[in-house]
This record gives structure tokens, C-alpha cells and sequence, in this order.
């Protein structure tokens, strides 16, 4: 069966040969400076977009498999114009392949009006999916003509929402139009002695998102299908907060990132996930599946679009750091930087916020003093924080102000028993309060 077919004109006259590695189970020739490929494993396409074959002829005997299209220097693709058709002046915009798992999403607003001008790759509109927000970016620089699609509707990949003239001609007029048929006639207005005002406005209801209808969905199915208990325990922040200040600049003039207290919660979970490997683990079905990696996933707040037609927060987004056993605290600091500034712009990808084994939540930062965090599904646990405050602590007979922090170990109960959930949270306070037992792996 036949899953797609990818078709491009080809932009120069190098031969083919040159920069394929191996195509299959099926190439032709075609005519003069176009190409047509015809494969198995459409999706392996998809997640590289459409390729620019830079040849005439393209010829191979059959192979069992479609493994890469290499140029001399690069990687042939851009994910953005995924499916553009291209008639003449006239360039559609289409949704992109959006992920393995979304088939469809919401067309949340247009960034460009008829008559912008636009260039290649800039983005045109934004679609909401169940994850993740996702930009379609122009094809051609040109300008918009008219928008076939609205906002608020469900579109799928491959559905035309824009249509772009790279000469600009004609769009003016066209644009004009369209405005003109926009408007709605003027109200007539009555006669009135005064004006009727209502005695209450009524509350303005704005929709709800896709990704906070998912979040939402899933934090209650989190709810009706684990077994929720919640341990708690407190850490003295300050030896974690001196070794912070006494070599941050150093730390960031060597690794150009700042050094937080984030990271060395990452390690002390990883410690901890080591030393209590069950609740790394998971339940499927009558299984425990034990992991032998650590991913952390971080949960993240996006920013609030405070448009009229949003006053709610984008939702949580929850990035994963992969094989965080492996990182050192550079390492991850540079991680969690790179994840937090892509999911606030919106620019955060299916892939990097898939899976995840642990999950670290900072309400802290939000001056929560003490929650109980729910755990993200299909994981068995989750770590929460909270605000630093000064407190009086008894230390060495004297009483003493420390920054203490309450930490919270949601946890299955199914699956993890009190004796692991409290050993695991005495891990965390320990490596915390004592940053050097990393060093000494004790």
C-alpha cells in the first residue's frame, strides 16, 4: 500500500546520485526537474517534511526501506512548510504534520491579515492542539491574498488555511473586499427617551483551550485511577543556597547559564530515584515495569494571553529532562533554560514534553508554602516545593532563623509503600542540606 507521495520541483541541475543514501522500496524518473517519491513508511517523511531533491532523473532499485536524504552539508526539510502546494503566483498555506499522536487542531488565531506582507517561514497562524501550540509558517515570502480557514474551527494536516501571492498582485482589491463583506451592516437605532441599562452584566465566559481542556482531563483521571497519598517533610536550605552564592559567577562565567536551586533538587531526585527504584517504576496492567533510566519532567506554567478572547494561562506544560542520571548540574541548568524559554513562546515540540518517569513541581516560585501536588499519569510520583521562609530552628541547643522549605512526596499507593515514600523524601533533605554527599556518593 502506497502511504504518500512527496512532490517537489527540483531547484538545480546537480545529479541526484550525489546526495541520496539510499531510497526505497521505490523511486522512478520523472520528467525534467521534477521528482516524485513513492514509499513505505509515510511517517518517516512526515517527520522530516517534504525534501528538495537537487537533480533531474532520480533511479533506484527497489528497497526494503526509506532510510535519509542527505545533501552535502546538511539535512534537506523544513517541518513549517510541511505539504505547501505551489500553483504559479499562488501559494497555499497549510497545517503542518503536528505530532504521531494529534490528528487534528484547533485554528486558534491568524497572526497575518489579508494584505501583510510576509516572508518565508515567518509565522502566519497559531493551532492549539491538545499539547502544545503550534505555529504555520508561510512557504514563500509574498502576501496574504485571503484566509480560507477561521478561527475557531478544527482543521487537520494538510488543510489549506491561507493562500499566499508572492507577486502581491491583485491582493489589494481582494483584501478590500473581503474587509468590506466583514463588516456587518450598521444597527439601526431606536427611539428612545433614555437608555434601557441592564441592572447586572452578565460575566464574560471565554472557552476553554484544548491544552486546558487536556490538563484538565488529565488531572482528574489521575485522580480516579491512583491510589493519592501525599508525605511531607522540611529542608534546611542553607547550605544548598551558600554553595549557590558563593560560586554562581564563576558557575556562570564558565558555563554561561546561572546556577539555580532547581538543579540540585534534579540530583538529589535522581539520588533518590536510585536508592528507591520503585517509585521510577510503573504499573501495567497485572506488570511493574522498573526503568532503568531517569527522566524528570519539570512542570511549567505558561505565560497568560490577557486578549479578549483569553484571559485564562496557556495551561501546563511539563518538559522532560532525558537521562538526567547522565547530566551534571551545567548540564541541566541548560536544559531547564532551554525547555522553560520554548514552552513560554510556544515554541516547545510533541517530542520533548513525551514520557518522563518523575516530576518535579516548583510552587514556590509562586509563594505556595505547603501543597499537595497530583501525580502527571502514567507516572507513579511526583515532587513538590515550595517557598523559602525564615524560620526559628533549634541548632546545636541554640534557637536559630534558617530558610526552610516544605517538600511534599505525592506518590501511588498501589504500587509504593510508606516505608519508600518516606525513605525516598529523607533522601531528598539529605542531599540537600548536604550537597557534598553527591560528591562522595554516600
Amino acid at each position: 500500500m502506497i502511504w504518500g507521495i512527496v512532490r517537489r520541483k527540483i531547484t538545480s541541475a546537480q545529479v541526484i546520485g550525489q546526495s541520496v543514501s539510499k531510497i526505497g522500496p521505490r523511486c522512478r524518473a520523472t520528467a525534467q526537474k521534477e521528482a516524485i517519491l513513492t514509499c513505505r513508511g509515510f511517517q518517516r517523511v512526515q517527520r522530516s517534511s517534504y525534501h528538495i531533491l537537487s537533480g533531474n532523473y532520480v533511479c533506484s532499485t527497489p528497497r526494503s526501506e526509506v532510510i535519509e536524504l542527505i545533501q552535502k552539508g546538511s539535512f534537506i526539510g523544513s517541518r513549517s512548510r510541511l505539504f505547501s502546494s505551489d500553483s504559479g503566483d499562488l501559494v497555499d498555506a497549510v497545517v503542518p504534520f503536528m505530532g504521531e499522536s494529534i490528528t487534528d487542531g484547533t485554528l486558534a488565531k491568524f497572526l497575518k491579515q489579508p494584505g501583510d506582507r510576509v516572508e518565508m517561514d515567518e509565522p502566519i497562524a497559531q493551532i492549539e492542539t491538545d499539547k502544545v501550540t503550534i505555529d504555520v509558517a508561510s512557504p514563500q515570502a509574498g502576501v496574504i491574498q485571503n484566509l480560507i480557514a477561521k478561527e475557531g474551527e478544527t482543521v487537520e494536516p494538510g488543510a489549506k488555511i491561507a493562500v499566499i501571492s508572492k507577486s502581491g498582485e491583485g491582493v489589494a482589491q481582494a483584501a478590500s473586499a473581503e474587509k468590506a463583506a466583514a463588516q456587518p451592516p450598521p444597527a439601526e437605532e431606536k427611539p428612545s427617551a433614555e437608555k434601557q441599562t441592564p441592572e447586572s452584566e452578565a460575566a464574560p465566559a471565554v472557552p476553554m483551550t484544548r491544552l486546558r481542556k487536556r490538563v484538565a482531563t488529565r488531572l482528574k483521571d489521575s485522580q480516579n485511577t491512583f491510589a493519592l497519598l501525599t508525605t511531607f517533610n522540611e529542608v534546611d536550605m542553607t547550605n544548598l543556597m551558600k554553595l549557590r552564592s558563593d560560586y554562581k559567577d564563576a558557575f556562570l562565567e564558565k558555563h554561561g547559564v546561572k546556577l539555580g536551586l532547581m538543579s540540585g533538587f534534579v540530583k538529589a531526585a535522581v539520588s533518590a530515584l536510585q536508592h528507591q527504584p520503585v517509585v521510577n517504576a510503573v504499573i501495567d496492567g497485572d506488570d511493574i515495569i522498573y526503568r532503568d533510566y531517569i527522566d524528570i519532567s519539570f512542570a511549567v506554567g505558561t505565560k497568560k494571553d490577557l486578549t479578549k478572547s483569553n484571559f485564562l494561562s496557556k495551561g501546563l506544560v511539563v518538559p522532560v529532562i532525558r537521562n538526567s542520571e547522565r547530566m551534571n548540574f551545567a548540564e541541566i541548568e541548560k536544559e531547564i533554560s532551554t525547555l522553560a524559554k520554548k514552552a513560554n513562546d510556544g515554541s516547545i515540540s510533541i517530542d520533548e514534553m513525551a514520557g518522563g518517569t518523575f516530576t518535579i513541581s516548583n510552587g514556590g516560585v509562586y509563594g505556595s508554602l505547603l501543597s499537595t501536588p497530583i501525580i502527571n499519569p502514567p507516572q507513579s510520583a511526583i515532587l513538590g516545593m515550595h517557598s523559602i521562609v525564615n524560620r526559628p530552628m533549634v541548632v546545636g541547643g541554640n534557637v536559630v532563623p534558617r530558610p526552610m522549605m516544605y517538600i511534599a512526596l505525592t506518590y501511588d499507593h498501589r504500587l509504593i509503600d510508606g516505608r519508600e515514600a518516606v525513605f525516598f523524601l529523607r533522601r531528598i533533605k539529605d542531599i540537600v542540606e548536604d550537597p557534598r554527599r553527591l560528591l562522595l556518593d554516600i
